[in-house]
């Protein structure tokens, strides 16, 4: 295949006009076949990689549906979304552990859509505190052995484990784990020297910036302040326009810089969907335009994909360049998958994604071959 006359994303130097070549599902020098895709005018870019979302398509990643798996699988491809790596909620033992098998079931059959490339255990090791949406009923405090034991039914699958640093036993957890998997500061009432203690033992990221934590202030810039002084660490931004505010978003990505901001979705089943009521962790949530609540107002997720937040993301003033980067270079960095896809050099997997000059999606290319888009 050979996509002529689009603007195609450089990682170093932003877009650069020129043709780009498959030959199977590879990126190449020279193409495979006699296919040529007129893309004139449009925005060539690397498939994106959501590593924190729920659900879609009225499926849940917590559910441990094989179905509802394949389900979230093929939507999120459609949107351009071609790796994948769900978030768990905080449920019980039994339920994470059915959770973790499902992933492992579903990557070790090949089954179609997106590639599941990781899960990410957003729960249960989290602050009742700062719990937002997620089920107190089901927290509890970092434990090694229950982490080894869902890592071992995954297969080694659990690329993400989110911790709230000020729980007991928190740090050791974090020394135990971090050389293996990357550890999520998250859901926490850490000041900024706890947080700080948090990184010098090996978190390396931040869930959901500014949502289930203190704010940064100046005299107490808690884990925003100890995330931008650890320069080694990333921090994830959910870009729906409900979550955080543009001007926070345009400031973040100042602050922090492109190379360290991870855009995800963070959305729940209602993702794809018509406004209505649905669940997120066993419990109730009302889904209206692009904001879904608990009962008592708490937000619960996401219901915008994240080529959406990406495209929002642009809105807001983050130049195009720089979203691309932090919707598809800075996650596959994350969790270790760079070297395979992320960005659009000869060698590494052909997923791509053709975008219209109004930033719609008008192609999705798999592994070499076409995917019909969800409009």
């Amino acid at each position: 295949m050979r996509i002529i006359g689009a603007n195609v994303f450089d990682v170093q130097n932003g877009f650069a006009r020129r043709d780009l070549c498959t030959d199977g599902e590879l990126i190449s020098y020279r193409s495979g076949d006699d296919t040529v895709v007129e893309a004139d005018g449009c925005w060539l870019i690397p498939g994106l990689t959501d590593l924190h979302f729920h659900g879609c398509r009225g499926e849940d990643f917590s559910d441990g549906s094989p179905e509802g798996l394949a389900v979230m699988a093929d939507y999120e491809l459609s949107r351009g979304v071609t790796q994948i790596c769900p978030a768990g909620m905080t449920l019980d033992r039994e339920a994470l552990l059915a959770m973790c098998a499902n992933a492992r079931r579903h990557r070790e059959t090949a089954k179609g859509g997106a590639d599941l490339v990781g899960i990410n255990l957003e729960g249960p090791f989290l602050s009742p505190e700062k719990k937002g949406a997620q089920n107190g009923a089901w927290l509890r405090n970092p434990d090694t052995a229950l982490f080894r034991e869902l890592q071992n039914e995954a297969k080694g699958l659990v690329k993400l484990v989110s911790v709230a640093p000020e729980l007991p036993g928190a740090l050791d957890f974090i020394q135990q784990v971090g050389g293996r998997v990357c550890v999520s500061i998250a859901h926490t009432a850490a000041d900024y020297e706890t947080a700080l203690a948090a990184f010098q033992a090996g978190a390396r990221q931040v869930t959901h910036l500014y949502n289930a934590m203190p704010p940064f202030a100046h005299r107490a810039p808690g884990v925003v302040g100890a995330a931008f002084d650890t320069p080694e660490s990333r921090v994830e931004l959910i870009c729906d326009g409900v979550h955080v505010h543009p001007s926070v978003v345009r400031a973040t990505f100042r602050m922090f810089g492109p190379d360290r901001v991870i855009l995800i979705s963070d959305t729940m089943r209602a993702a794809g969907m018509p406004d209505g009521d649905y669940t997120l962790g066993g419990q109730d949530v009302h889904v209206e335009g692009r904001r879904a609540t608990l009962a008592d107002g708490t937000l619960a997720g996401s219901a915008t994909d994240l080529m959406a937040c990406m495209v929002t993301a642009v809105q807001m003033g983050i130049p195009l360049h720089h979203a691309v980067k932090a919707a598809a270079v800075n996650p596959a960095r994350a969790i270790g998958i760079y070297s395979r896809v992320g960005s659009l050099e000869p060698g590494k997997r052909a997923n791509l994604v053709l975008l219209d000059r109004d930033l719609q999606v008008r192609e999705v290319i798999f592994r070499g071959r076409t995917v019909e888009p969800v409009r």
